[in-house]
């Protein structure tokens, strides 16, 4: 009969496990490993292998909000002459929102090289919004129930398309 030795997990030593990370063979406990469709990671697999996919640059981020901050802003006065329209306003701002975030997403696609990180896209995101905040504030001054209602519809749709554009989140296959 052959003995083997007891492994204990790298992080909590106090831990004895059979499992290793497939990638660099360290011993890991349950808690700490990381389930993939190919087997288990340990943390540290996980976090490197994660970092290969954050490309974006520093820069990225000051030309990503720039971007979508005035686009959004063009974006969100066109809605406020839409709302102007009156009853077809609602037909123009279901169509036009969609293809107002899908050309923001491209635009910062295109000023960033297709850099990816997720701050990035929630910095985009949030330009977006800070973007139309001053058309809004204006309809909201002014008392425009209709242009208010029309942004807060373009902001609803906008900013996630923009997120889940950039990102490459699919809703369905």
């Amino acid at each position: 009969m052959t003995e083997s030795t007891a492994t204990y997990c790298y992080i909590h030593p106090d831990r004895e496990t059979a499992l290793r990370c497939k990638r660099c063979e360290r011993p890991i406990c349950a808690s700490c490993a990381q389930r993939t469709p190919t087997g288990y990671l340990c943390r540290d697999c996980v976090r490197s292998h994660q970092k290969s996919f954050d490309t974006a640059e520093w820069y990225d981020y000051a030309l990503g909000f720039i971007t979508a901050a005035f686009f959004s802003g063009v974006a969100a006065f066109l809605v406020t002459l839409i709302g102007g329209i009156g009853f077809f306003g609602w037909f123009l701002i279901a169509a036009g929102a969609p293809a107002a975030g899908t050309a923001i997403a491209e635009s910062v696609r295109l000023v960033t090289h297709r850099r990816r990180s997720k701050n990035l896209f929630i910095t985009v995101a949030v330009a977006v919004a800070v973007g139309a905040l001053p058309v809004a504030l204006f309809q909201l001054l002014s008392m425009n129930l209709f242009g208010i209602v029309f942004q807060a519809i373009y902001l609803v749709i906008a900013v996630p398309l923009v997120y889940t554009r950039l990102s490459g989140i699919q809703l369905s296959r």
